[in-house]
């Protein structure tokens, strides 16, 4: 290797470009040996060994044994980086009222590309059966959160046209059996910066106003406080969201 060979490879930007692919080797992961970490990355095993024992010493890591997983500093990093975001920070409150007054899961989310991204989820006891978490990627379109972010980015199809026409966006057991979720976008009018859902068991999720109402107040009253200017409309009103008895009859037990 050349003198200039040598200096390219070790360049800040070639040394960045290899912690990314360790760190996106666990996208989805939980423990990974060096052999799949080799394996998804396609380094060399010798320069993967000393990245990954690097990474230890930093935190970014935790090596218990042969296996690696992410480490503190790395979720430290991540949770600062949520809490210090001006959108969740906003939404938070409203979040766990929509969940409070409903009883089911609630998600808030954005769009990447083709995926979904969780900024938020706050579920109780139901949590655990919906297989989501905040950071986490999902397909949009197959998601009532996709869709409803999706159809304002132009989306053709009489489906993304029926949200764009209603504002909100529902499904039915597409990302999970036995599952529905009831979607609205965050933003001015024919825009949305983000969207919230509510998700549950199709028993129990029932597809009219006593949980769409929620949805959509929730959605108005988050982006009221991103955009003092933003004009709420007549019939979305805050009394919905207090109409706590008449929501929590189709509350999940």
């Amino acid at each position: 290797m050349t003198i200039q060979a040598e200096a390219d490879h070790t360049a800040p930007s070639a040394v960045l470009d290899r912690v990314g692919l360790v760190l996106d080797a666990f996208d989805g992961a939980g423990r990974l040996t060096l052999a799949q970490i080799v394996r998804r990355t396609g380094l060399p095993r010798s320069s993967a060994h000393r990245m990954l024992e690097r990474l230890v010493s930093m935190r970014w890591l935790h090596r218990e044994g042969r296996d690696y997983t992410l480490g503190l500093r790395l979720m430290e990093l991540g949770s600062l980086a949520v809490h210090q975001d001006r959108l969740h920070a906003t939404a938070l409150p409203h979040l766990q009222e929509l969940h409070r007054v409903t009883g089911f899961v609630v998600h808030l989310a954005v769009l990447d590309g083709d995926d979904l991204v969780n900024l938020e989820k706050i579920g109780g006891r139901l949590a655990t059966a919906v297989p989501t978490r905040i950071g986490g990627r999902r397909p949009a379109r197959s998601t009532a959160l996709g869709k409803a972010l999706l159809a304002y980015e132009g989306a053709p199809g009489d489906t993304y046209d029926h949200i764009r026409e209603h504002g909100i966006a529902f499904e039915k057991e597409e990302s999970l059996a036995g599952f529905g979720c009831i979607a609205v976008p965050i933003g001015p009018v024919g825009s949305a910066a983000a969207a919230v859902s509510l998700c549950g068991p199709l028993p129990h999720l029932r597809f009219e106003h006593r949980l769409t109402a929620p949805v959509r107040m929730a959605s108005t009253a988050i982006w009221r406080k991103l955009d003092r200017n933003h004009v709420v409309p007549t019939l979305q009103n805050r009394r919905t969201l207090r109409a706590a008895p008449s929501v929590r009859e189709h509350q999940y037990v």
